[in-house]
């Protein structure tokens, strides 16, 4: 079992910077491939960023590609998005996912392949 508590979110103006964390508890958090996700009013959920269980492989979707980064820290059994250059459309819940194990690419970027999932917390960017 694994818990998920995001942090971080905010409102920032267009272009600014903001760095969500999401802390995981439970012994089997360092053997978890972690997901980014968002969802804006309106629209279905979309996936942002992945990470594998040791950090060694990242993903990122085109719309964020070059802006964000994830990271993650197994020590503190916590995992990082820091964002850049944002924008309106950037304005979401952003929630934080994890499952056990090494997975391909289509894993990490369908919602549903995940196993645990955080709260979200709320990014507002404002023009």
């Amino acid at each position: 079992q694994v818990q998920l508590v995001e942090s971080g979110g905010g409102l920032v103006q267009a272009g600014g910077s903001l760095r969500l964390s999401c802390a995981g508890s439970g012994r089997t958090f360092s053997n978890c491939r972690m997901g980014w996700f968002r969802q804006a009013p309106g629209k279905e959920r979309e996936f942002v960023a992945g990470i594998s269980s040791s950090g060694g492989r990242t993903y990122y979707s085109d719309s964020v590609k070059g802006r964000f980064i994830v990271s993650r820290d197994n020590g503190k059994n916590t995992v990082y998005l820091q964002m850049n250059s944002l924008g309106p459309e950037d304005t979401a819940v952003y929630s934080c996912a994890a499952a056990p194990g090494a997975a391909t690419l289509s894993f990490y970027t369908s919602g549903r392949s995940y196993v645990y999932w955080g709260q979200g917390t709320q990014v507002t960017v404002s023009s």
